[in-house]
Protein backbone atom coordinates (compact mmCIF):
# COMPACT_ATOMS: atom_id res chain seq x y z
CA UNK A 1 0.00 0.00 0.00
CA UNK A 2 1.39 3.95 -0.98
CA UNK A 3 2.32 5.58 2.30
CA UNK A 4 2.01 9.34 2.02
CA UNK A 5 5.05 11.04 2.60
CA UNK A 6 5.28 14.95 4.02
CA UNK A 7 9.21 16.13 4.20
CA UNK A 8 9.69 19.40 6.09
CA UNK A 9 13.31 20.57 4.99
CA UNK A 10 13.40 18.54 1.54
CA UNK A 11 16.11 20.49 -0.07
CA UNK A 12 18.64 20.05 2.89
CA UNK A 13 20.98 17.35 2.85
CA UNK A 14 18.89 14.89 4.60
CA UNK A 15 15.66 16.12 2.76
CA UNK A 16 17.75 15.33 -0.72
CA UNK A 17 19.14 12.30 0.64
CA UNK A 18 15.57 11.30 1.75
CA UNK A 19 13.76 12.20 -1.90
CA UNK A 20 16.69 9.60 -2.94
CA UNK A 21 15.35 7.26 -0.85
CA UNK A 22 11.68 6.83 -2.43
CA UNK A 23 13.38 6.76 -5.54
CA UNK A 24 14.57 3.95 -4.52
CA UNK A 25 11.27 2.44 -2.81
CA UNK A 26 9.69 3.90 -5.92
CA UNK A 27 5.86 2.95 -5.81
CA UNK A 28 6.11 3.00 -1.61
CA UNK A 29 5.35 6.47 -0.87
CA UNK A 30 3.57 9.73 -2.19
CA UNK A 31 4.99 12.31 -1.71
CA UNK A 32 2.71 14.91 -0.27
CA UNK A 33 4.10 17.89 1.22
CA UNK A 34 7.36 19.37 0.58
CA UNK A 35 9.09 22.32 2.50
CA UNK A 36 12.30 24.60 2.42
CA UNK A 37 13.34 27.82 4.15
CA UNK A 38 14.79 29.51 1.26
CA UNK A 39 16.04 27.66 -1.63
CA UNK A 40 13.41 28.12 -4.11
CA UNK A 41 15.15 26.99 -7.10
CA UNK A 42 15.86 23.54 -5.57
CA UNK A 43 12.47 23.05 -4.20
CA UNK A 44 10.34 24.06 -7.58
CA UNK A 45 12.56 21.80 -8.83
CA UNK A 46 11.42 18.86 -6.94
CA UNK A 47 7.74 19.83 -6.78
CA UNK A 48 7.78 19.36 -10.50
CA UNK A 49 9.48 16.46 -10.23
CA UNK A 50 7.62 14.76 -7.11
CA UNK A 51 4.10 16.41 -7.49
CA UNK A 52 3.32 16.88 -4.18
CA UNK A 53 -0.26 18.38 -3.32
CA UNK A 54 1.47 21.15 -1.15
CA UNK A 55 4.92 22.85 -1.21
CA UNK A 56 5.76 25.60 1.60
CA UNK A 57 8.64 27.78 1.82
CA UNK A 58 9.21 29.93 4.73
CA UNK A 59 11.53 32.45 3.12
CA UNK A 60 9.09 35.74 1.79
CA UNK A 61 11.00 36.67 -1.47
CA UNK A 62 11.56 33.44 -2.06
CA UNK A 63 7.91 32.74 -1.87
CA UNK A 64 6.90 35.11 -4.58
CA UNK A 65 9.04 33.09 -7.03
CA UNK A 66 7.89 29.80 -6.00
CA UNK A 67 4.66 31.26 -6.30
CA UNK A 68 5.00 32.28 -9.85
CA UNK A 69 6.62 29.21 -10.80
CA UNK A 70 3.95 26.81 -9.91
CA UNK A 71 1.50 29.13 -10.22
CA UNK A 72 -0.74 26.44 -13.47
CA UNK A 73 0.96 23.48 -11.84
CA UNK A 74 -2.14 22.53 -9.40
CA UNK A 75 0.29 22.63 -6.38
CA UNK A 76 -0.47 24.79 -3.31
CA UNK A 77 2.21 26.58 -2.39
CA UNK A 78 2.21 28.16 1.30
CA UNK A 79 4.78 30.82 2.30
CA UNK A 80 5.84 31.92 5.92
CA UNK A 81 7.05 30.06 8.98
CA UNK A 82 2.94 30.32 9.23
CA UNK A 83 2.84 27.66 6.40
CA UNK A 84 5.59 25.17 7.79
CA UNK A 85 2.89 25.26 10.78
CA UNK A 86 -0.15 24.77 8.42
CA UNK A 87 1.20 21.76 6.69
CA UNK A 88 2.44 19.89 10.10
CA UNK A 89 -1.22 19.97 11.21
CA UNK A 90 -2.65 18.40 8.21
CA UNK A 91 -3.15 14.71 9.18
CA UNK A 92 -4.06 13.66 5.85
CA UNK A 93 -0.30 11.78 5.96
CA UNK A 94 1.12 8.45 7.12
CA UNK A 95 4.67 9.98 8.17
CA UNK A 96 6.16 12.93 8.15
CA UNK A 97 10.26 13.52 7.78
CA UNK A 98 11.28 16.00 10.00
CA UNK A 99 14.43 17.27 8.21
CA UNK A 100 14.21 20.88 9.13
CA UNK A 101 17.60 22.80 10.81
CA UNK A 102 17.71 23.97 14.14
CA UNK A 103 15.20 25.28 17.22
CA UNK A 104 12.72 25.69 13.88
CA UNK A 105 11.57 21.75 14.13
CA UNK A 106 10.94 21.26 17.13
CA UNK A 107 6.90 23.13 17.17
CA UNK A 108 6.14 20.71 13.34
CA UNK A 109 7.05 17.42 15.86
CA UNK A 110 4.85 18.79 18.36
CA UNK A 111 1.83 19.61 16.23
CA UNK A 112 2.29 16.01 13.88
CA UNK A 113 2.36 14.19 17.16
CA UNK A 114 -0.20 15.70 18.10
CA UNK A 115 -2.22 14.59 15.17
CA UNK A 116 -1.28 10.96 15.72
CA UNK A 117 0.77 11.24 12.80
CA UNK A 118 3.82 8.94 12.82
CA UNK A 119 7.20 11.57 12.68
CA UNK A 120 10.74 10.10 11.30
CA UNK A 121 13.38 12.53 13.02
CA UNK A 122 15.81 13.96 12.22
CA UNK A 123 15.73 17.06 13.94
CA UNK A 124 17.90 16.76 17.43
CA UNK A 125 15.79 19.74 18.70
CA UNK A 126 12.77 18.14 18.97
CA UNK A 127 13.78 16.04 21.73
CA UNK A 128 16.62 18.31 23.27
CA UNK A 129 14.49 21.30 24.28
CA UNK A 130 11.44 19.61 24.20
CA UNK A 131 12.10 15.62 25.33
CA UNK A 132 9.66 15.60 27.91
CA UNK A 133 6.37 17.48 26.23
CA UNK A 134 6.97 14.61 22.93
CA UNK A 135 6.78 11.93 25.53
CA UNK A 136 3.04 13.03 27.33
CA UNK A 137 2.32 13.93 23.68
CA UNK A 138 3.30 10.30 22.57
CA UNK A 139 1.10 9.19 25.27
CA UNK A 140 -2.04 10.62 24.35
CA UNK A 141 -1.95 10.23 20.74
CA UNK A 142 0.38 6.97 20.31
CA UNK A 143 2.10 8.21 17.90
CA UNK A 144 5.54 7.05 16.82
CA UNK A 145 9.11 8.47 16.56
CA UNK A 146 11.52 6.74 14.16
CA UNK A 147 15.20 7.97 14.91
CA UNK A 148 16.98 9.28 11.89
CA UNK A 149 20.44 10.17 12.75
CA UNK A 150 22.91 7.29 11.86
CA UNK A 151 23.83 6.94 16.05
CA UNK A 152 20.22 6.37 16.95
CA UNK A 153 19.24 4.96 14.04
CA UNK A 154 22.46 2.39 14.91
CA UNK A 155 20.86 1.67 18.55
CA UNK A 156 17.30 1.46 17.49
CA UNK A 157 18.55 -1.76 14.80
CA UNK A 158 20.40 -3.18 17.92
CA UNK A 159 17.65 -3.38 20.23
CA UNK A 160 15.17 -4.89 18.05
CA UNK A 161 14.50 -8.42 19.93
CA UNK A 162 15.78 -7.75 22.82
CA UNK A 163 14.80 -7.54 26.30
CA UNK A 164 15.23 -3.66 27.49
CA UNK A 165 15.89 -5.47 30.90
CA UNK A 166 18.47 -7.24 29.88
CA UNK A 167 20.90 -3.83 27.97
CA UNK A 168 23.25 -2.59 30.25
CA UNK A 169 24.53 0.25 28.43
CA UNK A 170 24.08 1.99 24.89
CA UNK A 171 27.42 3.42 23.21
CA UNK A 172 27.45 6.56 20.97
CA UNK A 173 30.37 6.74 18.57
CA UNK A 174 31.73 9.62 17.41
CA UNK A 175 33.99 10.49 14.49
CA UNK A 176 36.15 13.26 16.54
CA UNK A 177 35.46 15.78 13.94
CA UNK A 178 38.34 17.46 11.66
CA UNK A 179 40.32 18.43 14.91
CA UNK A 180 40.82 15.56 16.99
CA UNK A 181 44.17 15.52 16.48
CA UNK A 182 45.15 19.84 16.30
CA UNK A 183 46.79 21.00 18.70
CA UNK A 184 44.26 22.66 21.68
CA UNK A 185 46.57 25.74 22.00
CA UNK A 186 45.59 26.42 17.95
CA UNK A 187 41.99 26.12 18.78
CA UNK A 188 41.22 29.71 18.51
CA UNK A 189 42.78 30.66 15.36
CA UNK A 190 40.46 27.89 13.62
CA UNK A 191 38.23 29.19 10.57
CA UNK A 192 34.62 28.09 9.45
CA UNK A 193 36.31 26.92 6.67
CA UNK A 194 38.49 24.88 8.63
CA UNK A 195 35.49 23.43 10.44
CA UNK A 196 33.62 22.66 7.88
CA UNK A 197 36.17 19.97 6.67
CA UNK A 198 34.41 16.87 8.16
CA UNK A 199 36.64 14.11 7.69
CA UNK A 200 33.49 11.59 6.93
CA UNK A 201 30.29 12.59 6.74
CA UNK A 202 28.68 15.81 3.97
CA UNK A 203 26.17 17.46 5.88
CA UNK A 204 24.64 20.97 6.02
CA UNK A 205 26.87 24.07 7.82
CA UNK A 206 25.19 23.71 11.46
CA UNK A 207 25.77 20.22 12.20
CA UNK A 208 29.21 20.52 10.26
CA UNK A 209 30.19 22.91 12.80
CA UNK A 210 28.34 21.28 15.93
CA UNK A 211 30.64 17.80 15.16
CA UNK A 212 33.59 20.21 14.90
CA UNK A 213 33.26 21.20 18.60
CA UNK A 214 31.62 17.62 19.36
CA UNK A 215 28.26 18.96 21.05
CA UNK A 216 26.74 16.97 18.05
CA UNK A 217 27.59 13.52 20.33
CA UNK A 218 26.03 15.77 23.53
CA UNK A 219 22.93 16.56 21.90
CA UNK A 220 22.47 12.97 20.40
CA UNK A 221 23.65 11.81 23.97
CA UNK A 222 20.20 13.87 25.04
CA UNK A 223 17.96 12.43 22.44
CA UNK A 224 19.41 8.96 23.37
CA UNK A 225 18.25 9.50 26.61
CA UNK A 226 14.83 10.71 25.28
CA UNK A 227 14.11 8.28 22.34
CA UNK A 228 15.35 4.82 24.40
CA UNK A 229 14.30 5.34 27.93
CA UNK A 230 18.23 4.68 28.93
CA UNK A 231 19.07 5.86 32.39
CA UNK A 232 21.88 8.93 31.76
CA UNK A 233 24.88 6.55 33.86
CA UNK A 234 24.35 4.00 31.47
CA UNK A 235 24.55 6.00 28.15
CA UNK A 236 28.46 6.32 27.12
CA UNK A 237 30.26 7.93 24.29
CA UNK A 238 33.39 6.29 22.47
CA UNK A 239 35.64 8.18 19.56
CA UNK A 240 35.67 6.16 16.36
CA UNK A 241 37.33 7.91 13.74
CA UNK A 242 36.40 5.70 10.83
CA UNK A 243 32.78 5.94 11.18
CA UNK A 244 31.87 2.83 10.56
CA UNK A 245 30.41 1.71 13.56
CA UNK A 246 27.67 4.02 13.84
CA UNK A 247 26.74 2.89 17.76
CA UNK A 248 26.25 0.06 19.90
CA UNK A 249 24.43 -1.89 22.59
CA UNK A 250 26.13 -3.49 25.38
CA UNK A 251 24.00 -6.17 27.69
CA UNK A 252 24.07 -7.19 31.12
CA UNK A 253 25.77 -10.54 29.75
CA UNK A 254 28.64 -8.78 28.25
CA UNK A 255 27.82 -9.49 25.09
CA UNK A 256 27.99 -6.25 22.51
CA UNK A 257 25.95 -5.66 19.58
CA UNK A 258 26.91 -3.13 16.63
CA UNK A 259 25.40 -1.54 13.98
CA UNK A 260 28.42 -1.17 10.71
CA UNK A 261 27.55 0.72 7.45
CA UNK A 262 29.39 3.03 5.06
CA UNK A 263 28.77 6.45 6.07
CA UNK A 264 26.31 7.18 4.04
CA UNK A 265 22.67 8.99 5.56
CA UNK A 266 20.60 7.35 3.32
CA UNK A 267 20.78 4.19 4.95
CA UNK A 268 19.08 5.40 8.17
CA UNK A 269 16.65 7.35 6.51
CA UNK A 270 15.44 4.15 4.22
CA UNK A 271 15.25 2.07 7.53
CA UNK A 272 12.99 5.13 9.32
CA UNK A 273 10.50 5.28 6.72
CA UNK A 274 10.63 1.92 5.82
CA UNK A 275 10.73 0.10 9.32
CA UNK A 276 11.16 -2.73 10.16
CA UNK A 277 12.03 -3.93 6.77
CA UNK A 278 15.87 -3.40 5.15
CA UNK A 279 14.68 -2.54 1.31
CA UNK A 280 17.51 -3.56 -1.33
CA UNK A 281 19.39 -0.75 -2.54
CA UNK A 282 22.05 -0.26 -5.22
CA UNK A 283 24.53 2.07 -2.83
CA UNK A 284 28.20 1.84 -1.48
CA UNK A 285 28.91 -1.20 0.36
CA UNK A 286 31.13 -1.66 3.07
CA UNK A 287 34.30 -3.83 2.39
CA UNK A 288 35.87 -4.89 4.88
CA UNK A 289 38.41 -6.36 3.22
CA UNK A 290 39.50 -3.16 2.14
CA UNK A 291 38.91 -1.70 6.17
CA UNK A 292 42.27 -1.58 7.20
CA UNK A 293 41.47 -0.65 10.80
CA UNK A 294 38.85 0.37 13.82
CA UNK A 295 39.87 2.28 16.41
CA UNK A 296 38.27 3.81 19.69
CA UNK A 297 39.05 6.45 21.88
CA UNK A 298 37.85 7.81 24.89
CA UNK A 299 36.49 11.17 24.39
CA UNK A 300 38.57 14.29 24.99
CA UNK A 301 36.12 16.84 27.56
CA UNK A 302 39.32 19.38 27.56
CA UNK A 303 39.72 19.42 23.72
CA UNK A 304 35.81 19.65 23.44
CA UNK A 305 33.95 21.32 26.55
CA UNK A 306 31.21 21.27 25.00
CA UNK A 307 30.25 17.58 25.28
CA UNK A 308 30.84 18.18 28.98
CA UNK A 309 28.21 20.92 29.14
CA UNK A 310 25.76 18.85 27.65
CA UNK A 311 26.15 15.68 29.68
CA UNK A 312 25.72 18.68 32.63
CA UNK A 313 22.62 20.30 31.18
CA UNK A 314 20.53 16.05 30.88
CA UNK A 315 21.80 15.99 34.31
CA UNK A 316 19.74 18.89 35.32
CA UNK A 317 16.62 18.25 32.83
CA UNK A 318 14.10 21.01 33.00
CA UNK A 319 15.33 23.95 30.78
CA UNK A 320 18.54 23.58 30.58
CA UNK A 321 19.16 21.16 27.58
CA UNK A 322 16.86 23.68 25.62
CA UNK A 323 19.23 26.95 26.34
CA UNK A 324 22.11 24.45 25.51
CA UNK A 325 20.84 23.59 22.67
CA UNK A 326 19.59 27.96 21.32
CA UNK A 327 22.16 29.05 22.61
CA UNK A 328 24.38 26.74 20.85
CA UNK A 329 22.75 27.18 17.48
CA UNK A 330 23.09 30.96 17.63
CA UNK A 331 26.96 30.96 18.19
CA UNK A 332 27.51 28.30 15.81
CA UNK A 333 25.68 31.20 13.22
CA UNK A 334 27.59 33.82 14.91
CA UNK A 335 31.11 31.73 14.56
CA UNK A 336 30.08 31.14 10.77
CA UNK A 337 29.64 34.61 9.85
CA UNK A 338 33.12 35.50 11.56
CA UNK A 339 31.70 37.47 14.01
CA UNK A 340 33.46 35.08 17.25
CA UNK A 341 36.50 33.00 18.04
CA UNK A 342 35.58 28.89 17.82
CA UNK A 343 36.30 28.86 21.37
CA UNK A 344 33.72 31.52 22.27
CA UNK A 345 30.78 28.62 21.22
CA UNK A 346 31.21 26.86 24.59
CA UNK A 347 31.98 29.78 27.01
CA UNK A 348 28.20 31.39 25.66
CA UNK A 349 26.93 27.91 26.00
CA UNK A 350 27.97 28.34 29.67
CA UNK A 351 26.97 31.37 30.47
CA UNK A 352 23.90 31.29 28.95
CA UNK A 353 22.68 27.53 30.56
CA UNK A 354 23.84 29.50 34.21
CA UNK A 355 22.39 32.63 33.53
CA UNK A 356 19.20 31.56 32.62
CA UNK A 357 16.02 31.59 34.47
CA UNK A 358 15.60 27.49 35.12
CA UNK A 359 12.49 25.73 34.78
CA UNK A 360 11.42 21.80 35.88
CA UNK A 361 8.72 21.60 33.73
CA UNK A 362 8.43 24.19 30.83
CA UNK A 363 5.25 23.93 28.20
CA UNK A 364 5.57 25.27 24.71
CA UNK A 365 5.22 28.90 25.54
CA UNK A 366 8.10 28.45 28.36
CA UNK A 367 10.15 27.30 25.60
CA UNK A 368 9.62 29.87 22.93
CA UNK A 369 10.52 32.80 25.64
CA UNK A 370 13.51 30.64 26.23
CA UNK A 371 14.38 30.80 22.35
CA UNK A 372 14.26 34.24 22.39
CA UNK A 373 15.78 35.18 25.87
CA UNK A 374 18.82 32.63 24.72
CA UNK A 375 19.08 34.19 21.04
CA UNK A 376 19.74 37.56 22.27
CA UNK A 377 21.88 36.14 25.24
CA UNK A 378 24.23 34.90 22.35
CA UNK A 379 23.52 38.51 20.39
CA UNK A 380 24.50 40.69 23.16
CA UNK A 381 27.64 38.51 23.93
CA UNK A 382 31.43 40.28 22.87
Amino acid sequence: MTRKLSILGSTGSIGQNALKVVDNIQDDFQVINLTANSNHDLLIEQALKYRPLAVNIVDSESGQIVEDKLRKEDIEVLVGREGLLELAKRNDIDLVLNALMGTAGMEPTLLALELGVDVALSNKESLVMAGSLVKQIQEKSGAKIFPVDSEHSAIWQCLQGENKEDVQKIILTGSGGPFRTRDINTFAEITPQEALNHPNWEMGNKITIDSATMINKGLELIEAYWLFDIPIDHIDVVIHPQSIIHSMIEMKDGSVKAQLGVPDMKIPIQYALTYPRHIETDWERLDFIKLKEITFEMPDYERFPCMGLAFESLRQLGTTPAVLNVANEFAVYRFLKNEILFTDIPKIIKGACEKHEWMENPDLNDLQNLIIWAKDYVKSYN
